[in-house]
């Protein structure tokens, strides 16, 4: 038999939990994420500018506004690779498809600077390296520009230029 004592204690329980404060990603105009979302050098160096998708875009192509030069000067073979540093190899998910441009962030990225990223199969990629915690994500146009499924969680090897 259950005492009325013992049907108010999950009531005094989840009355507490209510009042402490929410730190998981909250839906409304009053959250901001706790650390900014874009670390991007100012100059961007490596890859050429692409503009914000459009405001309701819902398709890839929409989304991908990195233009088809832009992705074939990224896709050239680099000059010279000496100097350039190696920060290892990781694999990648597809990142913010908000985010324009053709960019890598990894928690193996110290700095903020251009890179370059080079798949398994040897497709190479300048890249906007941007500093980042938890699993490593490539952007739209990288992905679409490697050629890579973007459901697919390829390994890349990411190099500072």
């Amino acid at each position: 038999m259950m005492t009325p004592f013992r049907t108010l204690i999950p009531l005094v329980f989840l009355t507490a939990c209510a009042s402490l404060p929410f730190q998981g990603k909250e839906a409304g105009p009053d959250f901001t994420p706790a650390t900014p979302v874009d670390q991007r050098p100012q100059s961007r160096p490596g890859t050429s500018e692409a503009p914000a998708p459009p405001e309701g875009a819902r398709t890839v192509s929409a989304l991908d506004t990195t233009s088809a030069e832009a992705k074939a000067e990224a896709l050239a073979k680099p000059a010279s690779t000496a100097k350039e540093t190696p920060l290892g190899e990781t694999q990648v998910s597809l990142g913010n498809v908000t985010e324009a441009g053709l960019w890598l962030r990894s928690a193996l990225v110290q700095t903020a600077g251009p890179g370059r990223v080079v798949t398994a199969s040897g497709a190479s990629l300048l890249v906007d390296l941007i500093p980042g915690d938890g699993a490593a994500q490539l952007s739209l146009s990288a992905f679409r520009a490697l050629g890579l499924s973007l459901t697919d969680l390829p390994k890349v090897k990411i190099f500072a230029r």
